[in-house]
C-alpha cells in the first residue's frame, strides 16, 4: 500500500533546528533582528527538510508576498514570449519573485468575467500585484495594484501602459501607399480591444488621407494569431482583384499571411508586399524580413512591472496610463507597386 508523506510544517522546522516557531517566521519573512547563527541554522533546516511557506499564509501574515504575477492569455505566442522577456528584465533586478497565470488559449482568456476571475484569485493574497496582458475587462475587484498591458480603455480604472496604435497603422499604411500600393488589404486584431480598434482607425484613416476609397472586402476580422490570419490571406489572395500589400495588424498575423502566400505561389515582394505590427524579434528572421512597426513590448512590459513595483510601495504614479510611442522598422517585405 502506497503512503501519502506529510507535509512538512513550520513546527518541524522549529524542532529541528531547536527553535520557536515564532523564530521560524521571522526567518522566513526575513526580519532583521534574528542572530546570523539562528538564522543560518533555521534556514539549513528549512534546506534539509524540504519546507515551503505557503505564499498566500505568507501573504496573511505579513501582508506581503514580494511576489508579482503576471496574466496572461498563452505564455506559447511569440508575442507573449516578448512580454516575458521584459518582464523577466524588470524582475531580475529586484527582490520580487514572479508567477505567472496562464489559460493556455486565447479563446479561454478574453472574457472580461475570465479577466477579473484570475486577478481575484492571485491578487492580494498569493502576489502584492499583477500585471494583466491585453485584459478585455476594464475594472478589476480588488484593491491590491493592477496594471493592464495593452488595456481596452483610453481612460482605464487601474493603472495601464499601451502603444501609439492608431499613429502606427498611419505609419504603415503611409508606408505601402508611398511605394504606390492603392489596394490594400487588412488583417485587424481582436476588435473587443483597443489596440485593435486603432489599428483599424488607422488603416482607414490613411485611406481617407490619401483620397483611396474604401474596400470592406479587403478587410478580413482576425485576432492577431497566425491562424487565424492564414485563413485571412487566404481569402484576400483568393479575390479576383487581390490586394498589391497587405497590412496584418500583428506580426503574429503577418506570419500567416507569409504561409497563406506561399500556399498561393505568391511571391513577396514581387508580388505582394506585407507590413506586421510588434516588431517581434522573429519578424526579423522571415524571409523575407519583414517590414513592421514597432511598439517596444519588452520595454511596455519592464515599465508595466516597474510601476506594479512602485504601486505595491505606495507610491504615486503621475498618470493612470502610459503611452509609448511606435516607429516604423523598414526591411524586406515591401516593393514598389510594377
Amino acid at each position: 500500500m502506497r503512503r501519502t508523506r506529510r507535509s512538512v510544517t513550520i513546527q518541524d522546522v522549529a524542532k529541528a533546528a531547536g527553535v520557536s516557531v515564532s523564530t521560524v517566521s521571522r526567518v522566513l519573512n526575513n526580519k532583521d533582528d534574528v542572530a546570523v547563527e539562528t538564522y543560518q541554522k533555521v534556514q539549513s533546516m528549512i534546506d534539509v527538510l524540504g519546507y515551503a511557506s505557503s505564499l498566500a499564509a505568507r501573504g496573511m501574515r505579513s501582508r506581503r508576498t514580494n511576489v508579482i504575477g503576471l496574466i496572461m492569455p498563452d505564455v506559447g505566442s511569440p508575442y507573449c514570449t516578448e512580454v516575458m522577456r521584459g518582464i523577466n528584465l524588470a524582475v531580475a533586478k529586484s527582490d520580487y519573485d514572479l508567477i505567472i497565470y496562464t489559460t493556455g488559449d486565447i479563446k479561454k482568456y478574453h472574457t472580461a468575467d475570465r479577466n477579473r476571475q484570475f486577478v481575484v484569485l492571485l491578487n492580494g493574497s498569493i502576489t502584492d500585484g499583477v500585471i494583466v496582458v491585453t485584459p478585455t475587462a476594464t475594472s478589476f475587484p480588488t484593491d491590491a495594484p493592477v496594471v493592464t498591458l495593452e488595456p481596452n480603455n483610453e481612460n482605464p480604472d487601474c493603472y495601464g501602459i499601451i502603444s501609439t496604435n492608431r499613429e502606427g497603422a498611419l505609419a504603415a499604411m503611409d508606408y505601402l501607399i508611398s511605394l504606390g500600393h492603392k489596394r490594400i488589404g487588412f488583417i485587424t486584431g481582436r476588435l473587443d480591444l483597443v489596440s485593435g480598434c486603432r489599428r483599424l482607425d488607422g488603416y482607414k484613416k490613411a485611406l481617407a488621407n490619401h483620397g483611396i476609397p474604401l474596400d470592406d472586402e479587403l478587410i478580413q476580422i482576425g485576432d492577431f494569431t497566425t491562424e487565424t490570419a492564414l485563413n485571412c490571406g487566404r481569402k484576400l489572395l483568393a479575390l479576383s482583384d487581390r490586394p498589391t500589400a497587405i497590412f496584418a495588424s500583428s506580426d503574429m498575423s503577418a506570419m500567416g499571411v507569409y504561409r497563406a502566400a506561399q500556399e498561393a505561389g505568391v511571391h513577396i515582394p514581387e508580388e505582394l508586399s506585407v507590413v506586421g505590427f510588434d516588431n517581434l524579434p522573429e519578424s526579423a528572421f522571415l524571409k523575407p524580413a519583414l517590414t513592421t512597426i514597432d511598439q517596444f513590448v519588452a520595454k511596455m512590459a519592464i515599465i508595466a512591472t516597474e510601476m506594479v513595483m512602485k504601486l505595491v510601495k505606495g507610491e504615486t504614479l503621475e498618470c493612470n496610463l502610459q503611452i509609448i510611442p511606435t516607429k516604423l522598422v523598414i526591411r524586406d517585405s515591401c516593393a514598389s507597386v510594377q
